[in-house]
């Protein structure tokens, strides 16, 4: 499997930055994977609509999304690994979220819960709960709190 985190703006903290490479790194074990930072939407959306590559699914983080358990999260992605083995793109939006036109262009909205997170926490989160998940598929005891 292929997947590629995005986030729009640069990272400021490096804690986040330090996290992010940490979980990249992890999820690498599992598929390849890939984060990168974009300048706006619209360079977002251009990631979803490659020229010369199959197009990714775009799966949107946003507070109007649905709220999956790590279980469920793992189901969703293995269902997408076995029903439709394209890419998966997951965009984590700026400060402001995601237009109407971005949220149209989605393939899955998902939702990390009804608090809402900074955008830079919310892209750490969205990393350990895809690493949880791949580790879940493999029968890792990561998800049972024994590693």
């Amino acid at each position: 499997m292929n997947l590629t985190i995005a986030w729009i703006g640069k990272t400021k903290q490096p804690a986040i930055q330090t996290l992010t490479d940490e979980y990249l790194k992890r999820l690498s074990r599992y598929a390849e994977t890939k984060g990168v930072s974009v300048k706006d939407e619209t360079a977002l959306l251009t990631l979803a609509n490659p020229k010369a590559q199959s197009k990714p699914a775009l799966i949107l983080l946003d507070s109007r999304g649905k709220q999956l358990s790590s279980e469920e999260l793992a189901a969703f992605i293995a269902d997408r690994q076995t029903r439709n083995p394209l890419p998966l793109l997951f965009a984590i939006g700026g400060a402001d979220g995601f237009s109407d036109s971005a949220r149209r262009a989605a393939a899955f909205t998902l939702s990390l819960g009804k608090m809402t997170l900074a955008h830079e926490l919310a892209r750490v989160v969205l990393l350990e709960q895809l690493y949880r998940a791949f580790t879940i598929l493999k029968g890792h005891p990561y998800h049972l709190g024994h590693s």
